[in-house]
């Protein structure tokens, strides 16, 4: 109880220096709760699982330190499925209904749109998403409530159009999910592909994809860029082989998955793909790494699991530093604790106790992230980062080949 109470004496303190008096900062003695949404449905439940177990070990990094005003953090998590509808339905109950006042999440970039349009941004929410990526959330309609902790696509695409290249191939084939996300990074491919390029529009629910692999393949393509969630790509992928169409492939981020590998019988042994990834040789990752291990006895098998964990930090610490559950003065501290100037603090049980001491007494940090540095833009978001690339192995495991930086 001695934590807490100090805690919480240095928050009122820090409030009444900042706003004048106690009174006009007294919703820092109400308990921070943070909401996590996240698709579980079929072929991102595992996904979704490891990055709520990052969410969980932030918030019990947050706690153990005393939590945010000398409180614990309190959490609320809902299934947003891959329904954009049912998205907004359940980020509406969370705020209206549970009473968040900051949201990890949605992870796609088809429901970040409508929630943060429609409900999040109006209801004054901060919202900050692991892996949203997006090039259309830029410019969103946010009233300056979103964030992201993942590089948009347009950083992406010409990753991936680069190792497509380096993979020798100058004609490809490519077929992209029907919904923002698959636009974006389809968009952000193509403008940076310099060879010929057939691609095709995937609508998900379908029982068969041939058709669109046929026209894809009509004009001699090399390889398939499929840019699709899983449960698409095990299907296209599956008849591409099965109708000798390819045999080559190049993947989006959504499908480093070993489950994928598994369900199309190593037809993907080889095929190379990008994703998010931390700084190679980031001593901040490794030292997640080790505290995510201990934790849970195993490192994450899934992309921007990290993403989730820094996501929620910056959340708790920007509270933190404002004195306040209000979204709009959360939201106004996001950028000072990502970026600084201030002590330097590490995604780390440690780290985030010496963040939280600091801004309880009035100082200022610059977290390092677990994935990258949070130095957000105007529109949210990151300045740099870096994509990763990766294939999967003759046995069907996921390796990590290398890094590629990316700064705006």
């Amino acid at each position: 109880m001695a934590t807490f109470t100090s805690t919480a004496v240095r928050a009122v303190l820090v409030c009444a220096l900042l706003l004048g008096s106690v009174v006009a900062c007294g919703d820092g003695s109400q308990p921070l709760k943070i909401g996590l949404l996240l698709d579980y449905s079929e072929g991102s439940t595992e996904k979704a699982r490891d990055r709520e177990r990052a969410f969980d070990l932030a918030v019990q990094h947050v706690n153990e330190a005393g939590g945010v005003f000398g409180r614990p953090v309190e959490t609320v998590t809902r299934d947003s499925t891959r329904d954009p509808a049912v998205a907004v339905e359940e980020a509406r109950r969370m705020i209206e209904e549970d009473g968040i006042h900051a949201l990890v999440g949605p992870n796609s970039s088809a429901n970040s749109l409508p929630v943060v349009e429609q409900v999040a941004g109006p209801a004054g929410i901060p919202v900050v998403s692991p892996s949203a990526s997006s090039p259309l959330l830029t410019n969103v309609a946010d009233n300056d409530f979103f964030f992201r902790t993942v590089l948009s696509d347009s950083a992406r695409g010409p990753v991936l159009a680069q190792v497509a290249r380096d993979l020798g191939f100058t004609n490809v084939g490519l077929v992209y999910r029907d919904d923002a996300w698959g636009r974006g990074i389809y968009e952000s491919f193509a403008a940076a592909w310099t060879g010929p390029l057939r691609a095709v529009v995937l609508s998900p629910g379908q029982t068969t994809y041939l058709p669109e692999l046929r026209e894809t393949a009509s004009g001699g393509a090399e390889a398939l860029v499929v840019l699709t969630f899983e449960v698409e790509a095990a299907v296209a992928i599956r008849e591409a082989v099965e109708s000798g169409l390819y045999s080559r492939f190049v993947l989006g981020d959504a499908l480093k998955s070993p489950a994928l590998g598994a369900a199309v019988g190593g037809a993907l042994a080889g095929a190379y793909g990008t994703a998010g990834v931390a700084a190679p040789e980031s001593a901040a990752a490794a030292a997640w790494d080790a505290a995510f291990v201990a934790e849970y006895g195993n490192p994450p098998e899934y992309a921007y699991v990290r993403e989730t964990y820094d996501a929620a930090i910056a959340l708790a610490l920007a509270a933190q530093a404002a004195g306040s559950v209000d979204g709009a003065a959360i939201r106004d501290q996001l950028r000072g604790v990502g970026s600084g100037p201030g002590t330097v603090t590490a995604p780390t049980a440690a780290g985030v106790a010496e963040a939280l001491r600091i801004l309880g007494e009035g100082g200022a940090v610059d977290y390092e992230g677990a994935a990258t540095t949070m130095d957000w833009d105007d529109n949210g978001d990151l300045r740099r980062g870096h994509i990763g690339v990766w294939r999967f192995t003759d046995d069907g495991r996921i390796e990590d080949l290398y890094a590629v930086r990316f700064d705006y």
